[in-house]
């Protein structure tokens, strides 16, 4: 099983800038091409842990080929010695767009992303075409003439507890009592290390765009929320009063993180603002929590050379009739045969666990051998189909099960205690295109 066809996810890839890898995605083949420049707090796979973060970017990619990036430093790009200037960073844009072959593009920057693309809009615009400026600020300091950023101690105090989370809380703190927020700790060191999060808000303090913001002569839009308590509002008013004939949008409600709030109306807006139509509706996406079951027959291939393509095809019918029972058995709801397995969900992790086990005995009159994988997670219902990290994450699982096995994530191996399931410890393991380790628990037979 190809376990890159079970995820549409986008693939990490990296561009050379100079001698440093910048590591990027790309989502969509829209008719516009558009690049994404993120904050300090960002990481292009763990951001897809967020809430709504892959929606949010596969919205802007309904209408563009949209690229997001780590900066030099940060998240999977190389790290580097001390920090990295305004014009290093503005080279690692450049070395995106390059190897994708952008030769002008609707720039999109958020956070300290803003800074960075009112910089960029202004030095190259005959590389831009729009530029849209979200939660951002000119000058990263306070000052007498600019009181809307940060103070030095600030910044020198929040690089000692980087790392625990409380930046995170600052980001989206509207999320306090979602389990998201146990998970700001992670997303935090995965965007940087602390000694890389110290230089680069030194630099940061040293950062002022504001004398170059009456020479951008791109058509400019800033979004602003008025409750963002990272970038205050005056900061995108200000960026609104100062660049030529920019459009300003002030938000009500919601935080400095995008999806902290309605991630749709940003999207919607700048759609409008670069294509002239608020013509993509964002699909309208049911969230469960839901057990997710992968399975895989073992060895296939040779299966199907020692049987030949009509018996092979007759076996994987009976696979499939097979699988369907139990999967109905046990209240479970089959997704789809992915050919040589299939993807089921369960809104009970130990009836998941239950029929995995009953797999093997079932089809060994076959002489089929399979391996299973499981997680539990919030799913995405899109009526036939189903999307979301749980399914990445069960996909992965199943990877590293042998002929046989039924290999479940730690979460489940917690919702079944007291069961009479019982499991041994598989270790911690790296799954591909996922941040951190994972623990992983085999069932026993």
């Amino acid at each position: 099983m190809d376990l890159g066809q079970l995820t549409d996810l986008p693939e990490a890839k990296f561009a050379r800038s100079g001698e440093v890898s910048i590591a990027y995605q790309v989502l969509g083949a829209g008719p516009v091409d558009m690049v994404f420049v993120p904050g300090l707090i960002f990481h292009i796979e763990g951001v897809h842990m967020l809430p709504g973060a892959t929606d949010f970017f596969r919205r802007l990619a309904q209408f563009s080929r949209l690229a997001i990036f780590d900066k030099r430093g940060q998240g999977l790009s190389d790290r580097v010695p001390g920090a990295a200037t305004l014009e290093e960073r503005v080279d690692d844009v450049r070395a995106v767009m390059d190897a994708l072959g952008m030769q002008r593009i609707a720039l999109c920057g958020y956070s300290e992303g803003a800074l960075m693309s009112a910089f960029f809009a202004a030095s190259y615009p005959e590389r831009v075409s729009h530029l849209i400026l979200l939660a951002g600020l000119a000058k990263f300091s306070r000052s007498p003439d600019y009181p809307y950023g940060f103070t030095d101690e600030q910044i020198r105090k929040s690089a000692g507890y980087y790392g625990d989370g409380r930046l995170f809380k600052l980001i989206a703190p509207s999320w306090s009592n979602e389990p998201i927020m146990a998970q700001g700790p992670r997303i935090e060191r995965l965007s940087c290390s602390p000694g890389n999060y110290r230089a680069l808000t030194e630099m940061n303090l040293k950062l002022d765009v504001r004398q170059v913001l009456s020479d951008i002569r791109v058509p400019t839009l800033v979004l602003h929320r008025k409750t963002d308590i990272m970038a205050p509002v005056e900061g995108g008013r200000y960026f609104a009063a100062q660049i030529p004939g920019a459009k300003y949008i002030e938000y009500a409600t919601g935080d400095h993180w995008p999806t902290a709030g309605d991630g749709n109306a940003v999207c919607a807006d700048i759609e409008e603002f670069v294509t002239g139509e608020r013509g993509h509706v964002a699909e309208a996406v049911d969230r469960v929590l839901a057990t997710v079951l992968f399975t895989d027959i073992v060895d296939s291939t040779n299966h199907a050379a020692r049987l030949g393509d009509a018996a092979w095809r007759r076996t994987l019918d009976e696979h499939d009739r097979i699988a369907r029972r139990l999967i109905e058995q046990h209240r479970g709801r089959l997704i789809k045969s992915t050919g040589d397995g299939v993807l089921a969900v369960f809104d009970g992790p130990g009836r998941a666990i239950r029929c995995a086990l009953a797999m093997e005995p079932s089809l060994a009159r076959l002489q089929l051998s399979v391996r299973a994988g499981l997680h539990t997670g919030e799913v995405e219902d899109r009526g036939a189909d189903i999307g979301g990290i749980a399914v990445h994450v069960a996909a992965r699982v199943m990877a590293r099960a042998q002929a046989g096995e039924v290999l479940v994530s730690r979460v489940v191996a917690d919702l079944v205690a007291g069961s009479g399931i019982g499991f041994h410890e598989h270790g911690n393991a790296e799954l591909k295109g996922l941040p951190g380790q994972w623990a992983l628990f085999s069932v026993d037979l």
